[in-house]
């Protein structure tokens, strides 16, 4: 838990044992904690030189007070990482002059098997700083769903996601539970009915697009990507990715519904949020088979809640449903 601080975790056993005695020595810690007395003795002068013990006479020592000592380090860590990101803030800058004079091969980088590309990926995502955006297409190659390990930390550093998923994504396998998680995770998320490439960007900075991928006429073939510096090549997928942005259809929690299944059908006067969660996926351009499958729904149980909600709507056909759930905000 210390290790934040610059503690590695033999010195943070040793002063969680010194915290709870009034003193003690070297020797005394090492009969309580079971470890070779010279590894405690350098344990307890690292300690010391942080300011996280004090030496009491003799060979005791003492614990200072958690608030204190550990207050003090973490105000030193933050003020350098407060020098840092200046730092970055310059290097940044210096960068972006000295890309005006760089060669084609210093703004495209090939990237080369899935290893790579999932390495890259992860770069890719490491290096933003305010918003990542992403187009997600199937099949999967390198990241699929459930394991991008940093998506986790560049939300928590307040980095904004915006991703855009073909509908074809959505009739994968479990993949509505990795949709919710998403949105609950404050992820934007859209739908199109096509994309032209699978893409992320970092800010400005970065793109990763993958441009091959395996061919069965091919054994041992490797997907293939190109990673893009802040060139002119960039801010046209900028542009393209703003462009099917804004013409995608926005998936919403609640419309989704986040309490699993299976669903209890309920005799309301509205749509449950069973019903919302079909009306969902069929507007984001799902096929009825699909729609049953991600819901573990037979197709006749779709179909029955279907006409359910024409009747509540008091509509013929699917299309002033669709209409009818829009203007009444039913999905």
């Amino acid at each position: 838990m210390l290790g934040v601080l610059g503690l590695d975790p033999e010195e943070e056993f040793v002063y969680r044992a010194l915290l709870g005695r009034p003193s003690a020595t070297a020797m005394l810690l090492a009969d309580l904690l079971d470890r070779p007395e010279p590894v405690v003795d350098q344990a307890l002068s690292r300690l010391v030189e942080n300011g996280l013990a004090l030496r009491s006479g003799g060979e005791a020592f003492v614990a200072a007070p958690p608030a204190m000592a550990l207050g003090a380090l973490i105000t030193e860590r933050r003020d350098g990482l407060r020098i840092a990101e200046q730092a970055l803030v310059t290097l940044a800058e210096e960068h972006r002059a000295a890309v005006a004079g760089r060669s084609i091969s210093e703004l495209i980088e090939v990237v080369s098997g899935v290893d790579a590309i999932r390495h890259r990926f992860q770069q890719v995502q490491q290096a933003a700083r305010t918003e990542i955006r992403n187009f997600v297409t199937a099949p999967y190659l390198a990241v699929p769903p459930g394991s991008n390990a940093q998506e986790d930390a560049a939300a928590a550093r307040g980095v904004r996601f915006r991703v855009v998923l073909e509908r074809s994504v959505l009739a994968q396998p479990n993949i509505i539970d990795e949709v919710v998680d998403s949105l609950e995770r404050g992820v934007e998320l859209r739908v199109a009915d096509q994309l032209p490439m699978k893409l992320i960007l970092a800010d400005s900075e970065l793109a990763l697009v993958p441009v091959t991928a395996p061919s069965a006429a091919q054994p041992g073939s490797e997907p293939g990507a190109v990673l893009l510096h802040r060139s002119g090549l960039l801010a046209a997928l900028e542009a393209l990715f703003e462009t099917v942005w804004q013409r995608a259809y926005p998936l919403e929690l609640s419309s989704l519904g986040s309490d699993g299944l299976p669903y209890v059908e309920l005799d309301t006067d509205g749509p449950t949020e069973l019903d919302r969660r079909i009306l969902s996926l069929l507007l984001s351009g799902l096929t009825d088979q699909a729609v049953a499958t991600q819901l573990d729904l037979s197709l006749r149980t779709l179909q029955r809640r279907l006409r359910h909600l024409m009747d509540l709507a008091g509509v013929d056909t699917r299309m002033q449903l669709g209409w009818h759930a829009a203007r009444h905000e039913w999905a």
